[in-house]
C-alpha cells in the first residue's frame, strides 16, 4: 500500500480520473453513506458531491487527506486533522477513513489506520482520537479491535448525529 497526502490540481480542482476513482470509493460504501446522512441519496453520489466534501474538508486549519493505493488503483482514504477546534484537546483527529467496499476485510484499513498512526507519532503525538457514529456497529468494532477506547459519547458538531467518541494511546 502506497500512501500519499491528496494533491489538487489546477485551480484547486481534483484531476477527473481521481475524481471518478474517488467518488467511486464513496459510493461502494452504501452503508456508511446511508447511517451518516452525509450526501442526499446514497444511491447515487456524483462527482461534484464528493469534490465538495473533499473541499470542505481540507478547508479545516490543519486537515490532510490521505490516498491509499494498490496497484495503482485508490483503494482508500483518510481524513485526519491535527488541532481539533477545542483547544482544550490536544489529540489529532481522524475524521474519515474509509477503504473501497471490494477491497473490505482484506487488511487494508488496519494497514491505513497504522500508518496514520505512525505518521501522528513521528511528529511527537501522544494519542489520536475519532468518533464513530453510534449506529455504526461495524466501524466500532474495527476501531476497538485496533485498540482504540470510549472515551465520551456526544453529538457530531457539524450535523447533531450520535457518536462515540474513541482514543488511542501514541
Amino acid at each position: 500500500m502506497i500512501v500519499e497526502p491528496l494533491e489538487l490540481g489546477d485551480k484547486g480542482a481534483l484531476p477527473g480520473p481521481l475524481l471518478t476513482e474517488l467518488t467511486a470509493l464513496y459510493a461502494s460504501n452504501r452503508e456508511f453513506q446511508q447511517l451518516s446522512g452525509e450526501f442526499p441519496d446514497p444511491d447515487d453520489i456524483r462527482p461534484e458531491q464528493v469534490a465538495a466534501s473533499l473541499a470542505e474538508e481540507l478547508a479545516q486549519p490543519g486537515a490532510e487527506v490521505l490516498l491509499a493505493r494498490s496497484a495503482g488503483r485508490v483503494i482508500g482514504i483518510a481524513v485526519t486533522l491535527a488541532h481539533h477546534s477545542d483547544p482544550d484537546d490536544p489529540d489529532p483527529w481522524i475524521g474519515l477513513l474509509m477503504v473501497h467496499g471490494r477491497d473490505h476485510r482484506m487488511g487494508f484499513g488496519r494497514e491505513l489506520a497504522e500508518i496514520v498512526e505512525k505518521r501522528f507519532r513521528a511528529v511527537g503525538r501522544t494519542g489520536v482520537k475519532l468518533a464513530v457514529l453510534e449506529n455504526n456497529r461495524k466501524a466500532l468494532a474495527f476501531w476497538r479491535t485496533l485498540g482504540y477506547e470510549e472515551v465520551a459519547r456526544r453529538e457530531d458538531r457539524r450535523l447533531g448525529r450520535d457518536c462515540v467518541v474513541l482514543r488511542k494511546a501514541l
